[in-house]
C-alpha cells in the first residue's frame, strides 16, 4: 500500500493514541497486530477514516466537549448524546413512561407531571419534534430544556440540574403543534399550531365553508418564570391566526429582538376528500406557487395584553385576528410553496427559509421588512385582512442550493449549512454582508452527501447569537444499507460532520433505534451545571426539600384509619422498614428517601405484580400511593444493581384478606 505524507502523519497520530492500549493488550493476546499500520491495513481504513476515528475517540474517563439534546420523535422522549463521541448518555422521560427512571410508573411526582390522575383519556405517548434550550442574551445558558408534543399540543419543561421533566402544559385551544422555540432571554416559549382546528375547539362539520370560517391557527406565547422554573399559564397569551398550517418558528435576536417569524403552508386551505374523488391534501396544499411567512411583533402583542385588549377563551388570553391586524402585530410575506425550515441568522438581520419544493434558500432582510412595513409596501391582503408585504421588497437573496432545502444552521465564520432532503446532502453556503464581503456573499461553497434523506440538522450552538462551529450533525431519516439488518423497522442515522475547516468532512455514523428524531441542539458541556447528587431529601418535582423526607432513625409505619403511611429509607443494601403489613382495601403511601450521599449510588424500588418502579438517586425522596386490592405477599426489591448484596436488598408487602 502506498501511503501519502498525510496518511503517514495520521498513522503516527493514531499510534500515539493506541500505543499504550496495544502495548498492554499485546502481553495478553496473540491476535492483535503489533504494528499500527498493519492494524489500519487489516481493517482497510483510508487516511480520512483514521483521522475521523482519532477525532471522535474519547478515551475512558475523558469527557465529550458538547452535549446534544435530540427529540425522540414518536418515542415521546428526549435523547442526550455526547459530541464528538456520539455516545448516547441519557434518555429523558417526557411524554411517555420511561421505566429505567421510574418515570410515570407508580411515582406520584411523575404521574402528576403526566396528569394521568386527572386526564381522560390518559395520553401515554407523545411525538417530540423540536427541543429548545433556555437562553440568556441569545446564548444557551444550560438551565432548562423545552420540548413539544405534536400529537397532544403539549409543551414540557426539563430542568437540567437533574435532566428530568418538571412540567407539562397542554394547549386548551389547539390540537397539534410543531415545535418549541424560546425568546433570547427565555421570556417566552413559543408554540405554533401545525394543523388548523375549530376555534374555540369544538366539533364543526368539516366542509370547505366551515373550514374557512371556523378553523384557525394559533401562536401561543407561554410565559416562563425563571425563578420558579415553570411556565406561568396565567401570564401567557395567544394570537389568533388564519387557518393555514403554521410550521417552524424562530424568535428574532439582537437586530430583530421583539419579533418572531414562522412559516406556513397550505395557504390553499385544502381539506382532502379522496373517497369523494377530490384531490388528496398533498395535491391541494401544493397548488399555489407561494405560501406565507408570518411576521409578528410580539413585544407589541405583549403591550396589548397588558392593556387588557384580549378575549379569554378556555382560560387563555387571546388576541383576536382582527385586533392583531389593526394593532400592527401581524404581517405576511410570500415565500416559495411548502416551506419548512426557518432560521434567524446570528445577528438577527436575516431570516432563512427552506422550501421543500423550491431549490433555493430564500433569505429575508429584517431591515427590508421594517422598511416595507413603514412604507406600506403591500401587494394586497389575504382573505382575513392581513397585509402581505411585497416579495421583492423584503427578500435579500435567493441562493440555489439543490433539491429539498429544509433547515439551516450557522457557524462562527459567516457560513450557513442547509439540509437538502431530496439530494441527501448538506449544503454549505455564505451569508451576505456583514458576515462576508460582497464578492463572497450568497455563494454555494460545498455539498456533502449524507445517507440518506436528511431532514433536520444541528451545529454547535448554531442557532444562537454566538455559533460555535466545529461540528454539525445530520439527522437522516433513512439508513438503508448503513447497518446490519434488524428487521424492516430500520434505525435513523445520525452523521457527525467536521465543519472546522474549509471543507466539511464526514466523521462518523450513529444508529438511533428509539424513535424518529427531528431537531436537536448542541451546547458546550461547561454551560450545563447538573447535580451529582440531590440535596438530602429533595422532592424531584418541586426541587425543594420534601416534607415527607426520611432520615436515618426516623423510619416508621403509621396507620391513619384506612390509610397506612410508610416512611422508608433506602441504603446499601437494605430498606428500613423491610416488612409492611396492611389490610385489603387500605390505601398505602410509601415515602422513600435514598439516604446515600455517594455519587452514582442509585437504588430502585419495585413491587412485584404492581405498577410501581422508582429510580432513587442519592438524596431523592419519592412517594408511591397504591390501593391494596389483591391479598398476597409481594416482594419489593431494588432494581438497580447497587452493591455485592444487591439481590438481598428486598422486603415484603403483606396484604391481608
Amino acid at each position: 500500500m502506498r501511503w501519502s505524507r498525510l496518511a503517514s502523519l495520521v498513522v503516527v497520530m493514531l499510534a500515539l493514541v493506541l500505543a499504550g492500549a496495544l502495548a498492554g493488550q499485546a502481553q495478553r493476546s496473540t491476535t492483535l497486530p503489533q504494528d499500527v499500520q498493519s492494524l489500519i491495513e487489516a481493517k482497510g481504513l483510508t487516511p480520512d477514516q483514521v483521522r475521523a476515528a482519532i477525532q471522535t475517540y474519547v478515551p475512558p474517563g475523558k469527557y465529550d466537549e458538547y452535549l446534544m439534546f435530540s427529540s425522540g420523535g414518536q418515542g415521546g422522549q428526549v435523547l442526550v448524546f455526547g459530541v464528538p463521541s456520539m455516545r448516547l448518555l441519557r434518555v429523558i422521560g417526557v411524554f411517555a413512561p420511561e421505566p429505567w427512571q421510574g418515570y410515570g410508573v407508580g411515582s406520584e411526582e411523575t404521574e402528576t407531571i403526566l396528569n394521568w390522575r386527572t386526564k381522560d383519556p390518559r395520553l401515554a405517548w407523545g411525538d417530540t419534534h423540536h427541543p429548545a434550550l433556555s437562553e440568556t442574551n441569545g446564548e444557551y445558558d444550560g438551565k432548562w430544556l423545552f420540548i413539544n408534543d405534536k400529537a397532544g399540543s403539549r409543551i414540557a419543561v426539563i430542568d437540567l440540574r437533574d435532566f428530568a421533566t418538571k412540567q407539562i402544559v397542554q394547549n386548551p385551544n389547539a390540537v397539534s403543534n410543531h415545535g418549541a422555540v424560546v425568546s433570547p432571554n427565555t421570556e417566552y416559549v413559543l408554540e405554533v399550531t401545525q394543523y388548523a382546528g375549530p376555534f374555540p375547539f369544538r366539533y364543526v362539520p368539516l366542509t370547505q365553508e366551515n373550514y374557512n370560517r371556523h378553523f384557525r391557527g394559533l401562536a401561543t406565547f407561554w410565559k416562563f418564570d425563571r425563578g420558579k422554573g415553570r411556565i406561568d399559564v396565567s401570564k401567557s397569551f395567544q394570537i389568533e391566526l388564519p387557518p393555514y398550517w403554521q410550521d417552524l418558528a424562530d424568535f428574532g435576536k439582537l437586530e430583530s429582538y421583539g419579533w418572531a417569524f414562522w412559516n406556513s403552508f397550505n395557504s390553499e386551505r385544502a381539506i382532502g376528500g379522496t373517497l369523494e374523488k377530490k384531490p388528496p391534501v398533498e395535491v391541494g396544499a401544493s397548488a399555489r406557487d407561494m405560501d406565507y411567512l408570518h411576521i409578528v411583533n410580539w413585544k407589541r402583542a405583549e403591550e396589548l395584553v397588558a392593556q387588557g385588549k384580549y378575549t379569554v377563551i378556555n382560560g387563555m388570553k387571546v388576541i383576536r385576528l382582527k385586533d392583531a391586524v389593526e394593532a400592527g402585530i401581524l404581517y405576511l410575506a410570500p415565500e416559495p410553496k411548502s416551506p419548512h425550515g426557518l432560521d434567524v441568522a446570528p445577528r438577527g438581520d436575516y431570516i432563512v427559509v427552506g422550501g421543500k419544493l423550491d431549490p433555493n434558500a430564500t433569505v429575508y432582510s429584517f431591515r427590508k421588512i421594517q422598511e416595507a412595513i413603514r412604507s406600506k409596501a403591500f401587494s394586497g391582503r389575504d382573505d382575513y385582512g392581513i397585509p402581505i408585504l411585497k416579495f421583492d421588497a423584503v427578500v435579500a437573496a435567493q441562493v440555489k442550493l439543490g433539491l429539498g432545502p429544509l433547515h439551516t444552521m450557522f457557524d462562527d465564520k459567516g457560513n450557513a449549512y442547509t439540509s437538502l432532503f431530496l439530494d441527501s446532502a448538506v449544503a454549505k453556503w455564505t451569508l451576505g454582508p456583514p458576515y462576508n464581503p460582497p464578492e463572497r456573499a450568497w455563494k454555494l461553497v460545498q455539498k456533502l452527501p449524507v445517507q440518506y434523506n436528511i431532514g433536520h440538522l444541528t451545529a454547535v450552538e448554531g442557532d444562537t447569537t454566538k455559533p460555535g462551529g466545529k461540528y454539525l450533525v445530520a439527522l437522516n431519516k433513512w439508513s438503508v444499507d448503513q447497518y446490519r439488518n434488524v428487521g424492516p423497522l430500520l434505525p435513523q442515522n445520525f452523521q457527525l460532520v467536521d465543519i472546522s475547516g474549509e471543507e466539511m468532512k464526514l466523521l462518523s455514523n450513529t444508529p438511533v433505534g428509539i424513535g424518529e428524531p427531528h431537531l436537536a441542539q448542541i451546547v458546550r458541556m461547561d454551560r450545563v451545571k447538573s447535580w451529582e447528587v440531590y440535596p438530602a431529601g429533595t422532592n424531584p418535582l418541586t426541587m425543594r426539600p420534601d416534607p415527607n423526607a426520611v432520615k436515618a432513625g426516623q423510619q416508621r409505619i403509621v396507620r391513619e384509619g384506612r390509610t397506612v403511611r410508610v416512611y422508608m429509607t433506602a441504603m446499601r443494601s437494605h430498606y428500613v422498614p423491610d416488612r409492611v403489613r396492611v389490610k385489603r382495601g387500605d390505601t398505602v403511601i410509601f415515602h422513600i428517601t435514598n439516604i446515600e450521599r455517594t455519587k452514582d449510588a442509585i437504588h430502585g424500588f419495585a413491587i412485584d405484580r404492581h405498577n410501581v418502579n422508582l429510580s432513587l438517586e442519592p438524596g431523592k425522596t419519592e412517594t408511591v400511593v397504591l390501593r391494596a386490592e389483591r391479598p398476597g405477599v409481594y416482594p419489593f426489591y431494588c432494581t438497580e444493581f447497587c452493591s455485592a448484596l444487591h439481590l438481598e436488598m428486598m422486603g415484603y408487602l403483606e396484604i391481608e384478606p
